[in-house]
């Protein structure tokens, strides 16, 4: 997790109780939801990025760890970030994606799908182009070519 999330994701615990969320610019938004334009910039903040219960070392339900061992198998590098430190991120991301569940997976800043369609996309090869359009090579592809 590079700085920036870290910053997020911590002052989103330390205000989570207080019933405010500070962003790392230093805005305060309502306990309902994280504002959509803080949302954006995490998922701008790098190249793949999954919202998910847990984190890559302990995912905290099945799905996500689904999502973790195909971009593991593909040595993808993604930000990450645990919805379950805070109700403002987990119901933020929703709303943000206008989808309803968790993982969330987000390819060069568009929301890609969840668990299932990311499955799909690694069983019929689809995954390693999308990462190939963003400059993201899979280890599958390093892999076939030994």
């Amino acid at each position: 997790m590079n700085v920036f999330a870290r910053t997020i994701s911590q002052n989103l615990l330390r205000y989570h109780r207080t019933g405010l969320v500070q962003a790392a610019v230093g805005r305060s938004f309502s306990a309902s939801a994280l504002d959509s334009k803080e949302i954006e910039k995490l998922v701008n903040n790098n190249k793949v990025v999954v919202f998910m219960k847990g984190n890559p070392e302990a995912p905290r339900c099945g799905f996500s760890n689904a999502v973790v061992q195909i971009l593991r198998m593909h040595s993808v590098n993604y930000d990450s970030h645990d919805v379950l430190l805070s109700d403002e991120l987990r119901q933020g991301i929703k709303d943000f994606s206008n989808w309803p569940t968790i993982p969330q997976v987000f390819i060069n800043g568009e929301f890609v799908g969840g668990c299932d369609i990311l499955l799909q996309m690694h069983q019929n090869g689809e995954l390693i182009e999308e990462l190939k359009k963003i400059g993201i090579e899979s280890a599958l592809v390093k892999e076939g070519e030994k």
